[in-house]
């Protein structure tokens, strides 16, 4: 891709990058006087504070739980949707370079929040700054929402859309390129039931997260060591417990990944009598759509239904099953909700709702499609189509909004992963694509 952007912005953007990189701003809901930790809030203040360095009018909510930085004029407003808060890093041994620390190498960004979402955050904030610097004149305001609440609960933004005004189109910087049209709905369920004095489970995770790992102790480790033998599993054993190994992905793409704590309850179904145990088992263990329980539930814009079983926590009074749901967005989602309840009432479960966001879908042939995949097209010359994501952005916070990029389609998607990068040349090109997608939305040429 030829660029417009010089290399100095290139090079203040990866600066930059670095900077916001720094702030470990995992959740932290412990933390006294902010929503959702210390780190958190630090890491929107520097943000807004080098956006008032490039000339932005900032707010930040009183309470900490989002920040804006806006320039331009006018009723109307194009609205890039980012956050700030990331996934805990896990064992951090196991990466490369220290996570909260931006490293180049082998013309790779590493660092936590590389792809997700601090890099295309401030790629796209600095297509704008190149803008501005250039002389370009906006027709509109343009606003940066950061929120903070993203890999959890979405708080940030249901408070945002309580004492904010709503974009009249925008994107959120937060998928692939070309864009993303349609998202599937998102379900949070806890299966809730009785506790066992027989065995005990702390396999903890967060909902949108394939469990990478799954850990047991007890006195049937030689049993499990022979079920895992026997199917091929990858297990490690160390000072009386045994952890199964599988491999993490986001559980928008459950399929492609390996459920360890699957893999585990598996084997505890062979030595244990317990409901949770049996229930799993039965649903989950011929794939992570759950066709035995809801069918072949997909449609031809969103795909699939998926389900990431994430955690399973059993104490003597109490079992906990989280369950992640990716829905298509044309299904019904009351009808899935009954037939799960249903399922689980059989072995003494209740189902609780935890977390839920309704899909997303804009026709392809809107304006703000058109312009977007255009830009896109013509700077890349790949045409491929929209596409549609089991995934859950800011997009689907207000009207009008898709994804749009910031990851190229030849490059790995390793958000959520050990040693997440993006690759500079990514990084770059989404800086120019960002930059002529606002000019074509925003600036009057």
């Amino acid at each position: 891709m030829q660029y417009t952007l010089t290399a100095a912005y290139h090079e203040e953007a990866v600066k930059t990058l670095g900077k916001i990189i720094a702030y470990p701003s995992v959740l932290d809901e412990n933390a006294e006087g902010t929503p959702f930790g210390q780190d958190i809030y630090n890491c929107l203040k520097g943000t807004l504070e080098i956006c008032e360095e490039l000339g932005m009018r900032t707010f930040i909510d009183e309470e900490g739980y989002y920040g804006y930085a806006e320039v331009g004029e006018g009723e109307e407003m194009l609205v890039v949707l980012c956050h700030l808060d990331v996934v805990p890093v896990g064992d951090e041994s196991a990466w490369k370079f220290p996570p909260f620390e931006l490293t180049i190498d082998d013309d790779k960004l590493y660092g936590r929040g590389t792809q997700d979402d601090k890099g295309p955050s401030v790629a796209a904030l600095y297509s704008l700054k190149a803008l501005r610097d250039q002389g370009a004149e906006l027709n509109k305001r343009v606003r940066f929402v950061f929120g903070t609440d993203e890999e959890t609960l979405w708080r940030c933004m249901n408070r945002y859309n309580e004492k904010e005004e709503q974009g009249t189109y925008g994107f959120a910087p937060d998928s692939a390129f070309p864009l993303t049209y349609a998202e599937k709905g998102l379900l949070n369920v806890f299966l809730v039931g009785p506790g066992s004095k027989e065995f005990k489970s702390n396999n903890d995770g967060a909902f949108n997260v394939v469990p990478e790992t799954a850990s047991y102790s007890g006195e049937h480790i030689d049993e499990l060591k022979a079920f895992f033998e026997k199917d091929g599993i990858k297990f490690t054993e160390k000072d009386g417990e045994i952890t199964t190994i599988g491999k993490s992905v986001h559980s928008k793409d459950a399929f492609k990944g390996e459920n360890a704590l699957t893999d585990l309850v598996l084997a505890l179904n062979e030595v244990y009598d317990h409901p949770a145990l049996q229930f799993i088992t039965k649903y989950l263990k011929e794939n992570v759509h759950m066709t035995s329980l809801f069918g072949d539930l997909t449609d031809e814009m969103s795909g699939p239904l998926t389900v990431n079983f994430a955690k399973l926590i059993v104490t003597e009074e109490e079992t906990k099953i989280a369950l992640d749901i990716r829905i298509p967005v044309t299904a019904d989602k009351d009808d899935l909700v009954k037939k799960l309840a249903a399922a689980a009432k059989e072995y003494g479960l209740e189902y609780q709702e935890f977390d839920y966001l309704a899909s997303l879908y804009v026709p392809k042939d809107s304006e703000l499609i058109k312009n977007l995949l255009a830009v896109y097209r013509e700077l890349t010359g790949d045409m491929s189509e929209p596409m549609s994501s089991g995934g859950a952005t800011f997009a689907r916070t207000m009207k009008n909004c898709v994804a749009f990029g910031a990851r190229l389609p030849e490059v790995p998607e390793v958000e959520h992963q050990v040693n997440e990068n993006m690759p500079l040349s990514n990084f770059y090109d989404a800086m120019e694509i960002y930059a002529h997608a606002i000019r074509a939305l925003a600036v009057n040429n």
